[in-house]
Parts: C-alpha cells; sequence; structure tokens
C-alpha cells in the first residue's frame, strides 16, 4: 500500500532566493532548498508536503501560495505576524560569480517547535528530507533533529542535504559540522557538494564516516562534472549534461529532488532497495533536471517535470 506521501520535507528557516542572469536582474523563487525540493518532486507526479513556518508578510504568502500552487501540502501551515520571513538576495555577475546578500530577523515564533512536526505526517511518509539550513542553530533544530529521527525509528527512508553553510553559520564550518554530524546517526541519503565535501573530512574520510553513521549513500555533485555516489564502499562517477552545472543556485534543488523522484518512481522505499543501477539512473536524471534548470536561469517555474525530464533524455538518445 503506497503512503499517503512520498515525501515530507521540512523548513527551519524559509530563504527567500532572487537570482538574476544579469546584475541587479532579479527573478523571484519560493525559496529554501526544503520548499524547492518538495516543488521538485510535486513536479515529477509525486506527493509531497512541507513544514514550515513563514512570515505574515509579502514573500510568507507568496511561499504558502506557490506551495499550494504545486500541491505542496503545508503540514503546518504557520504565518508569524511578528516575524519577518528570512531573505536571501542573490545576484550574478558577468563572470557567473553568485553575491548573496543575506538578511535575517531571528524571531523566536518562526522557528519550528519539536510539536510542530506531528508523528502522523513522519508516518504517512516515505521520504523524510530536510537541509542543513533546516538545522540552523542548536538548540532551535530540535524540530529538524526529531523530524529526522521520527523517520529513522520508523524506516522511513530519511534524506540530507548539507548545503549553505556560509549563509546560514556565517561561515563557522566547525559549528555547522558539529550539528550535522551529530544528526547523521538518522541519515540513509547525504548529498553534499565539493564546497562543503571538506567539511565532512574530505572525499578520502566519507567511506569511514558513511561506515561509522550507517549512512547507505553520499552523493557529491560535482558541477558540470556530474555526480559521484558512495556506496557499498565503493564509489562511482555519472557524468553530467551538455556541460551544464548541476548544483547551480536552484539547480541543486532541482538535481536532488528529481534523483528522490525517480527513486521513489524506481519503487525505493528504504534503503534496502537500493542498487548500483538504481542509483545511476537517478543520479543521470537529477543531472538532466539541474541542467534544465540552469539552461531556464533557476527560477522556480524551471524546475522541470517529470515529462520534461524523459523528454531531453529521450532526445539525446
Amino acid at each position: 500500500m503506497q503512503a499517503m506521501r512520498d515525501l515530507y520535507s521540512i523548513g527551519e528557516m524559509v530563504i527567500d532566493f532572487i537570482p538574476g542572469s544579469e546584475p541587479a536582474s532579479y527573478i523571484r523563487k519560493a525559496g529554501g532548498a526544503p520548499a524547492n525540493v518538495a516543488i521538485a518532486v510535486s513536479k515529477n507526479g509525486l506527493s509531497a508536503s512541507m513544514c514550515c513556518k513563514v512570515g505574515d508578510d509579502d514573500f510568507g504568502r507568496f511561499l504558502m501560495d506557490t506551495l499550494a500552487e504545486y500541491n505542496v501540502a503545508a503540514a503546518c501551515p504557520r504565518l508569524c505576524a511578528e516575524a519577518i520571513t528570512t531573505m536571501a538576495f542573490v545576484t550574478l555577475a558577468e563572470d557567473g560569480e553568485r553575491k548573496f546578500t543575506f538578511a535575517r530577523k531571528p524571531c523566536a515564533d518562526m522557528l519550528l517547535s519539536e510539536a510542530d512536526v506531528r508523528e502522523a505526517d513522519i508516518e504517512d511518509a516515505v521520504i523524510i528530507h530536510a537541509g542543513s539550513c533546516s538545522l540552523s542553530a542548536q538548540p532551535e533544530a530540535a524540530a529538524t533533529v526529531r523530524a529526522l529521527r521520527l523517520g529513522h525509528e520508523k524506516g522511513k527512508l530519511v534524506s540530507f542535504d548539507v548545503n549553505y553553510r556560509n549563509l546560514m553559520w556565517n561561515d563557522d564550518v566547525d559549528a555547522c559540522a558539529a550539528a550535522v554530524m551529530d544528526i547523521l546517526k538518522y541519515v540513509d541519503l547525504l548529498k553534499i557538494s565539493e564546497e562543503e565535501v571538506g567539511m565532512m573530512g574530505g572525499e578520502a574520510a566519507i567511506p569511514a564516516l558513511m561506515q561509522a553513521q550507517g549512512i547507505a549513500l553520499v552523493v557529491q555533485t560535482l558541477g558540470s562534472r556530474g555526480a559521484r555516489a558512495y556506496f557499498n564502499g565503493a564509489s562511482f562517477d555519472v557524468p553530467g549534461r551538455k556541460a551544464r552545472a548541476v548544483d547551480a543556485t536552484g539547480a541543486g534543488d532541482a538535481f536532488w529532488g528529481a534523483f528522490l523522484s525517480k527513486l521513489r518512481l524506481s519503487g525505493v522505499e528504504k534503503a534496502a532497495d537500493l542498487t548500483e543501477d538504481i542509483i545511476r539512473d537517478a543520479l543521470d536524471y537529477g543531472n538532466v533536471s539541474g541542467c534544465i534548470c540552469v539552461q531556464n536561469k533557476g527560477a522556480i517555474a524551471s524546475i522541470p517535470t517529470r515529462a520534461q525530464i524523459e523528454a531531453y533524455i529521450e532526445s539525446e538518445k
């Protein structure tokens, strides 16, 4: 019997990404990796829900409307009158470099509480997903930790994305690494990028880390070179598509959302279901999704649907 939700995504702090293809050219996105991953899963024809709190401001309402537009159920809809939704403004220079301007107003009522993570929502999902943005700083990460722990205890597939340490942690790599390491015992699927791999101890340390923490799969995104998977004590690479980066603003979320979707479409419900062939197919599927997202400037509407991804793959045969 299929669960009510394929994906349950947790967003501790919501971020408004406004990337542009040129300096001072902005495109509004729903923002925040957990929200974007949930939308990507939904656009692949699967069910997704999002646990989050947002400020009762223009962007907070925009986010809730966007989630509804893409059929992502709000598991914990909460507009906080006294809170201001966190924002990150992103501009792209002519050479492709990204520049972040980060604005944040910490508000206690903005943070998820442990009570916001309902056990029934965890029970009704196959995959529990969160990112290091949603960890925020201890002890404010209680809700995310609770969701991941409950998912692990209930035998769900637990996904975690190490991302944006420079924003959420003010470049305090040690604090971010400590928080991440503390929850890895609950994680089955871990996504990292080249920028964050050093925080995990470097590529050479990954197999030992996986064994110690019981992680089934680590996926390292490699920009235009594709992705690398660490699985069953070995590693293998899946090439990128047409030299398009899969970890540019927004494309990393499209990549991971499509990857998780492909796992579910292949019948994966627990870590024991993973095989190298399934992982390779899912990574290639994710690479295509990231490629399309980059080509379309990374706005939320550019996260491709399942049909667009499959049409792209067919066109390259």
